[in-house]
């Protein structure tokens, strides 16, 4: 459960794009030395990187080590970005700029290796051991238990989780696979995963964090909070974004109903003050989650959650939306820190006391995860930087675009509403025009950028990194109980601590994230010769 960056606009990760035409070899040496690039750097990735058609996140190029979002058995690979999921969209992007069958062969590789790690109830784990139930159960026990500010891996649930995308995403890329050359062997995996999220849903339109629903991991006095109604990195907005790909791209009506549920549990989750917490117990009360995530209101969910009322109301034309919005933009305002605390453009406390309005600012304290506690006070001093106490809060961007919509008509609130009643008017079908990748092409990367990508693939056709992050090797549980403030600040404590940091000394790394920055250059240089020719 990362605390992500706030994204200042959510876009729908199904925007619409033009059809992209097969792409034609030009003259031009550079465009025929992208296409090498890429395909070299994609051989290496599928034949000497993969795990059965999946991925981590890096590597040490000897493959002596690997790392997911903690370190990793050889037997693994890891869902959320910048893994499976992200690795198959990749490739799936270069399919269809290049036709180059090679690509759509390794993204169906991907696919079967996510097929594979597909879950009963038909979610997906963070990660998939393709050893089995009895190594993932150990990886758990040892280096999962032991990671100090990573408690999602501190205890083995068994079940599915929409924490970072994962099964929302990897529902989504089975969806692009399926809609690709409407291949049936894609349509029961799909059709389980569309089940599932149809399923885990609350009758009030919320989500849990984890489905089936489990209640056995309470931790220093915290209750179990994953069948809490979430919001945390966005598990109820990616349900309902990719019930309305489904919708879009399979047009059965089934779907509008638990969107429309989906969209209220907004309303009904917000706080009388205009403010949300990120989690809600069954009352719909705030709650906390992990020791380090305290029962508060949070200024960036309440934000995000603002700014989608708003696209509810252009999806839907209902002013309730857009009349819920003023009292988180009030909210807001009034927790705005005092101008000696703000830092940058950290203007707003991570978390705030849902009594008081006051800031709730959490420390830790110890070594390690079986000795270390963190707490909270009102000292905005030595704050973790794993989870920082204070947030950026596109306050001034919420109100301009509730005055902009504020100023529409109805009819052109809704013109480009993916949900009421309209006809397809583009040239093909919808199966063909939507992008599922997730992937903005927003850049226009310079020929001076594009020879940098291909020159720094080396000759084993690999784009190496350094500063990757790494860790600790598992040694066994923590000993030091010193209730030291050493760590306070720190990414991870002693020896024993098994969460990442970033090593920033001279090792390389093969890098899935940067593989996929390079490969999205790439693409993108190709698409812009394309329109211009």
């Amino acid at each position: 459960m990362k605390k992500k960056l706030f994204t200042l606009v959510v876009i729908l990760s199904c925007s619409l794009i033009g059809p992209i035409n097969s792409f034609s070899q030009s003259e031009d040496s550079i465009t025929q030395k992208v296409l090498e690039t890429m395909y070299d750097a994609t051989r290496f990735m599928v034949d000497d990187v993969s795990t059965n058609g999946g991925y981590l996140w890096n590597y040490l190029p000897d493959m002596s080590r690997q790392w997911g979002e903690m370190e990793a058995y050889p037997t693994m690979i890891w869902l959320q970005h910048p893994g499976t999921v992200s690795m198959g969209h990749v490739f799936m992007e270069a399919y269809h700029v290049t036709g180059n069958e090679y690509y759509y062969q390794a993204a169906e590789k991907a696919a079967a290796a996510i097929i594979w790690g597909q879950n009963p109830e038909g979610g997906w784990n963070y990660m998939v051991d393709f050893a089995g139930d009895r190594s993932l159960k150990h990886w758990y026990e040892t280096i999962g238990k032991n990671g100090w500010r990573l408690e999602e891996f501190q205890h083995y649930y068994g079940n599915s989780t929409f924490d970072d995308d994962v099964s929302s995403d990897a529902a989504r890329f089975l969806l692009q696979m399926y809609l690709e050359k409407l291949d049936p062997k894609y349509k029961p995996s799909l059709d389980k995963a569309i089940n599932f999220i149809l399923e885990s849903q609350y009758p009030n339109g919320g989500w849990p964090q984890r489905y089936p629903l489990r209640h056995d991991f309470i931790k220093q006095g915290f209750p179990d909070y994953t069948s809490f109604y979430t919001f945390n990195d966005d598990v109820t907005w990616e349900n309902i974004n990719f019930l309305i790909q489904c919708y879009l791209t399979l047009g059965e009506k089934r779907f509008l109903e638990p969107i429309k549920k989906g969209m209220d549990f907004y309303l009904l989750s917000q706080d009388n003050c205009g403010a949300w917490a990120q989690q809600l117990d069954m009352d719909l009360k705030p709650a906390s989650a992990r020791t380090f995530e305290p029962l508060a209101f949070l200024p960036s969910t309440t934000c995000e959650n603002a700014f989608l009322l708003l696209k509810f109301y252009q999806y839907t034309g209902d002013t309730r939306f857009l009349e819920n919005v003023p009292a988180a933009i009030k909210w807001l305002e009034n927790t705005k820190l005092p101008e000696t605390e703000i830092e940058g453009e950290r203007t707003h406390p991570t978390f705030v006391n849902t009594e008081t309005n006051k800031p709730i600012f959490v420390h830790r304290k110890g070594s390690n995860v079986k000795y270390g506690i963190y707490y909270t006070d009102e000292s905005d001093q030595n704050l973790p930087s794993h989870y920082y106490g204070k947030c950026r809060v596109p306050l001034e961007q919420l109100k301009n675009e509730y005055k902009r919509l504020s100023e529409l008509n109805a009819e052109e609130v809704t013109k480009e509403s993916p949900l009421l009643p309209s006809p397809f008017t583009q040239a093909d079908t919808p199966q063909k025009y939507y992008n599922l990748s997730g992937f903005k092409f927003m850049f226009y990367p310079k020929k001076e950028t594009v020879s940098d990508i291909i020159n720094s693939l080396d000759e084993k056709h690999r784009w190496l990194i350094k500063h990757a992050m790494t860790s600790h090797p598992y040694i066994g549980d923590g000993q030091n109980k010193t209730e030291t403030d050493k760590y306070a600040t720190t990414f991870v404590g002693d020896e024993t601590d098994t969460s990442p940091y970033r090593d920033m000394s001279d090792q390389e790394y093969i890098s899935t994230s940067q593989y996929i920055r390079n490969m999205l250059a790439l693409i993108q240089f190709l698409k812009n010769n394309q329109h211009e020719n």
